[in-house]
C-alpha cells in the first residue's frame, strides 16, 4: 500500500489498515490503486482535511467507481459536508 505514501498516510495508518482490512481487501485496492487514489484526490480537493481517518474506516468505499464516489458526496452542500464529515466521519454511513 506504498502508494498511500503520496497521500500523506503515515507508518503507523499504513499498519493500522493491514491490521484491520482482510488481504482480499487489501489486493483489490492495490489492483485497483489508480481509482482509489483518484477517489481520495476527490475528497481532498473538496477540501476534507481528514480524508486519511475517512479512508481508513471506510476504505471498501474507496473502491467504488469515480462517478458513483463522487455522486455519494455531490448530493450536499460542499461546505457543510466538509463541515460535518469533520465533526464526524459516521456521517458516511448515512450519505
Amino acid at each position: 500500500m506504498k502508494f498511500l505514501t503520496k497521500f500523506d498516510f503515515t507508518k503507523d495508518q499504513l499498519e493500522y489498515l493491514d491490521k484491520n482490512a482482510s488481504s482480499v481487501m487489501i489486493d483489490a485496492m492495490k489492483k485497483a490503486k489508480k481509482l482509489v487514489s483518484t477517489n481520495l484526490k476527490y475528497l481532498m480537493d473538496l477540501g476534507v482535511k481528514n480524508y486519511r481517518e475517512i479512508f481508513l474506516e471506510y476504505y471498501d468505499l474507496f473502491l467504488l467507481d469515480n462517478s458513483n464516489f463522487m455522486g455519494i458526496f455531490n448530493k450536499y452542500d460542499r461546505e457543510d459536508l466538509v463541515d460535518k464529515l469533520d465533526k464526524n466521519v459516521a456521517i458516511i454511513e448515512y450519505l
